[in-house]
């Protein structure tokens, strides 16, 4: 019943979220339960913290990384889940985040992994490179600029201000997932994936140069 009703709740809450971060941004939460499976994790916690970990994103309320954790714990809190779990939540939420990829972890467990693990995974392969675009189209930015290189040694700050053509963003983070997974399970799904977005850039650049 519990998961039932933070289904429907992360469902009104997305109604006309951007593309790539909408409800069906939720196909996190049924990799995460596969991952969940084979690691050994606690698949209770591992579906909350999937369903609820975008539930704010900072991207879209001025760059606050506490507004999803705290909406999230009181929307649980309101269930009567127990206090544990609504901790355990909270803290996946809070340290799942990319952001740049510069700050070492302050909190882990097998859970956050799994559902780590299964957001980066939505960020690459075919659904990356859609997700990617939308939101560069959404936040009115360059498909590329060969002028503007990619920066690989970004500050948590810079990375989340950062306006850069969209295609640099596969060096700055969609490119560096493969190898940044968590589990076993989460390592080999990433490996295809990878692997596509490799051949789509360079397809992309074989275009752009006019190329056949």
């Amino acid at each position: 019943m519990i998961i039932e009703q933070t289904i429907a709740y992360v469902k009104q809450e997305l109604a006309g979220a951007e593309g790539g971060h909408d409800w069906w941004h939720y196909r996190v939460w049924k990799a995460a339960k596969q991952i969940a499976e084979k690691e050994g994790a606690d698949i209770f916690v591992v579906e909350l913290g999937a369903l609820l970990h975008d539930i704010a994103d900072s991207k879209f309320h001025g760059g606050d990384d506490e507004v999803g954790p705290a909406k999230a714990r009181a929307f649980l809190l309101q269930l009567s889940v127990e206090p544990a779990v609504v901790d355990h939540v909270e803290n996946i939420i809070r340290h799942i985040s990319f952001k740049g990829g510069k700050e070492a972890a302050t909190f882990s467990s097998p859970e956050l992994s799994a559902v780590q693990d299964a957001d980066r995974l939505d960020a690459i392969g075919a659904i990356g490179i859609a997700r990617a675009f939308n939101y560069g189209g959404f936040k009115n930015r360059a498909l590329y600029d060969p002028a503007i290189a990619p920066d690989l040694n970004m500050t948590k700050a810079q990375y989340k201000s950062s306006t850069a053509p969209t295609i640099n963003h596969f060096y700055e983070k969609l490119l560096l997932l493969k190898d940044r997974m968590n589990t076993p399970t989460g390592k080999a799904m990433a490996e295809e994936r990878h692997q596509f977005m490799q051949q789509f850039l360079d397809r992309f650049y074989q275009e752009w140069d006019g190329q056949e």
